[in-house]
């Protein structure tokens, strides 16, 4: 590939990457605000609304990884130049996106205290156990009713990226970020005359500013529809042809399944560590919101790759998607050393910002150096993991990411933290290693082609 083709590659992928990670930045940003004011009530709020936080992220994975199965189909179809396909892609999100909120809901309402006692086994003498569940069931009860706006705002943000349009995604998602920190500004302290909420106040803020995104971006789409072909008719009706709605339910079941349970095990290891004490998950959950604000430029790019290589490959331009899958994955990892660097410039002066104790801002200044070092594979991994999923072969997917995940990762997270005597950040630095081995699976694969499908061909 000629320097001017990689020029191409890059331009086309950031394209559609930068919104994305503006808007997940800012996001991110926000949280981290919002991280900060609930940790100014306590350690027992911050670890209250990290939990409740862990076990959202579970969801709204279920529920990208449910979107992520038509999603491909969208892109293909849009590279195909199928505005009927787009349409009929998008409708089988809805239905599907509808079945997962609703269990989601359930599950999370029902189960929440078996859910919660899984984080509150280790022992802190400075952080009560008890305050920290009463103020997380607070926080959930609340957080729950802006699920079906989240996932209204996915089903359309989602169809708008895989047909090139990533800006009107993030001016909502900007509009949404500025709404949450005013009004948990307003309502966590009581400012301005508003009544004075603490963690309940941030759920609020946090609801109020998803259903304010889900209008905005409903109102946008509609006024400006005849960019978008799609809109027109797309809810004339929910029928989807029979053997396209087989294909992707297909490929949607692994997906699903797979950020269901690639979710879980990042809630399933950092119930390991809690194992350590209450200490260590507020050194974590401190961690991943700076490293969470800095992972939105992998993360963005990642799915740029999967979009691009979902274009191309709907397209029928089948080597010119592999040739620039291997060239972003090159570009990510150079990137992702120059995120290490800073993420490890800030990693100690990071926890001062919250008010806790000296061990927990010891942990998670360590916690932070070490997820820093690990960023160029994590890097290297996301965008292995959206190209073989661009052509459809989502049980190859499952394998990679899931099955791994609880077949190695986290047992060896258990083992270490239940079984051994190591300090946990070493811990936590053999279990980030453990990744390198799947960097070795992905790119023998990629190289392979093995990932190389135009679905749009077979539902034709």
């Amino acid at each position: 590939m000629s320097f001017s083709d990689t020029k191409g590659t890059l331009k086309r992928a950031l394209i559609l990457a930068v919104p994305m990670m503006i808007q997940n930045g800012i996001t991110n940003a926000v949280g981290l605000v919002d991280h900060i004011m609930v940790g100014s009530l306590g350690t027992e709020a911050m670890t209250a609304v990290s939990i409740v936080g862990q076990l959202i992220f579970v969801f709204a994975l279920a529920l990208f990884g449910g979107l992520s199965g038509p999603g491909i189909f969208t892109a293909q179809f849009y590279g195909q130049g199928s505005t009927e396909g787009v349409r009929e892609s998008t409708r089988m999100k809805a239905i599907i996106s509808a079945l997962v909120t609703a269990a989601g809901i359930a599950v999370l309402f029902a189960g929440k205290d078996l859910l919660f006692g899984l984080y509150l086994q280790g022992e802190s003498a400075e952080i009560d156990s008890s305050l920290t569940l009463s103020h997380a069931s607070d926080y959930l009860h609340i957080m729950l009713i802006g699920l079906p706006a989240m996932a209204v705002t996915q089903i359309y943000s989602s169809s708008l990226r895989e047909t090139g349009d990533s800006v009107k995604p993030m001016a909502a998602g900007i509009l949404s970020v500025v709404t949450d920190i005013i009004f948990n500004y307003l309502l966590i302290y009581g400012n301005f005359g508003f009544p004075q909420l603490g963690v309940r106040g941030a759920a609020i803020a946090t609801v109020i500013a998803r259903y304010l995104e889900m209008s905005a971006l409903l109102l946008w789409v509609y006024l400006r529809r005849k960019k978008h072909p799609f809109i027109k008719g797309l809810w004339s009706t929910l029928r989807v042809p029979k053997e396209l709605r087989r294909k992707i339910i297909i490929k949607t079941i692994p997906i699903l399944c797979n950020e269901f349970l690639w979710a879980a095990g990042l809630a399933a290891l950092t119930q390991c560590y809690s194992t350590r004490g209450l200490s260590v998950v507020a050194g974590i959950n401190i961690s991943n919101v700076l490293c969470n604000l800095f992972n939105v430029v992998f993360v963005a790019l990642g799915h740029s790759v999967g979009i691009l290589a979902g274009q191309y490959l709907g397209a029928g331009k089948f080597e010119q998607a592999k040739k620039e899958s291997f060239t972003l994955t090159i570009f990510t990892a150079f990137l992702c050393v120059g995120l290490s660097g800073g993420l490890i410039a800030l990693s100690g002066a990071f926890p001062l910002l919250y008010d806790t104790n000296e061990e927990v801002r010891l942990l998670a200044a360590g916690f932070i150096t070490i997820t820093a070092l690990f960023f160029p594979v994590q890097g290297i991994l996301n965008t292995l993991y959206f190209t073989l999923r661009a052509g459809g072969k989502t049980l190859i997917t499952f394998v990679f990411d899931s099955v791994f995940s609880w077949s190695v990762t986290v047992p060896t997270a258990l083992v270490l933290s239940m079984l051994t005597d190591l300090p946990v950040l070493t811990v936590y630095a053999i279990v980030q290693s453990v990744d390198i081995i799947k960097i070795f699976i992905g790119t023998i694969m990629i190289k392979k082609g093995i990932w190389i499908t135009n679905l749009t061909n077979e539902v034709s």
